[in-house]
């Protein structure tokens, strides 16, 4: 098998890793803190299949693809070889060009981890994507935590047929299988982790959704490159612009996405 290429950070504020294939955040370890990103143990870190855990790149569809072409669910970005344009100690920047869309990806690394998606249009005509950055945060046993900052926002429930309802005003918490898109949201999220006495903080700016999920027990069994018990250890809250969210762009126009991840 080959070994995939990665770009290492070591820092006195953080520690962490970044896949080219992919422009794959895989690790980020602020200085005297546990790890902030969940990767699998069963990953596949293989050329060509997609990394489980860590932040996925998600573009420019998420999901199948629905234009009626072949491709890979959760688009073309997450599995190709991306371009290390920009290094230093903490800070990195990847691009890449395909199907008419350029693409540059800002990695900063310190006691924030700071992402960038910026998508510029080259096709000649109005595009149409959807985008996310499908962050899985460790934490010590996902039946204790809970989000807050989504409260009256309307999510469509991929469990249940995509049913649309309103989250209610309580915490949100996670008690079974669970892939949410929240809507016309631009709110932070916090997760509370009581079983490692911390905080995770993800805000964002350029980003109309959310998405929180957790595979529990039986979805988990059927996925190959998940251990049987990594659904107790893991939460996703992914900074996104899809379904009705998505970006429209003009030709020559770019967009530009951001999250921040903290443990204050």
């Amino acid at each position: 098998m080959t070994a995939l290429e990665s770009v290492v950070v070591s820092t006195p504020q953080a520690e962490g890793e970044v896949y080219l294939q992919g422009a794959h955040v895989a690790r980020w370890t602020p200085a005297g803190q546990l790890p902030v990103l969940f990767m699998s143990s069963r990953s596949a870190l293989a050329p060509g299949k997609a990394i489980r855990g860590g932040v996925p790149i998600v573009f420019p569809w998420f999901g199948a693809r629905s234009d009626g072409k072949p491709g890979p669910a959760h688009g073309w970005a997450r599995t190709s070889l991306w371009t290390l344009v920009e290094g230093s100690a903490d800070r990195l920047a990847f691009e890449l060009t395909d199907e008419g869309f350029h693409v540059r990806f800002e990695v900063a690394m310190g006691a924030t981890l700071d992402l960038a998606l910026e998508v510029r249009n080259y096709t000649g005509a109005e595009a149409r994507f959807e985008e996310a950055l499908h962050t899985y945060l460790a934490v010590a046993d996902v039946r204790q935590v809970s989000v807050t900052g989504l409260a009256g926002v309307e999510y469509m429930d991929k469990t249940d047929g995509f049913r649309r309802t309103v989250q209610g005003p309580e915490p949100l918490r996670i008690a079974k299988e669970t892939d949410s898109v929240y809507l016309n949201t631009a709110a932070t999220c916090v997760v509370t982790d009581p079983g490692w006495e911390r905080r995770i903080v993800v805000e964002k700016t350029g980003s109309a959704s959310t998405v929180i999920w957790n595979p529990w027990i039986e979805k988990t069994a059927g996925m190959a490159d998940m251990g049987p018990d990594d659904w107790q250890g893991m939460i996703c809250v992914e900074t996104a612009n899809v379904a009705e969210n998505a970006i429209v762009l003009a030709p020559g126009a770019t967009h530009r996405m951001t999250a921040q991840i903290r443990c204050p």
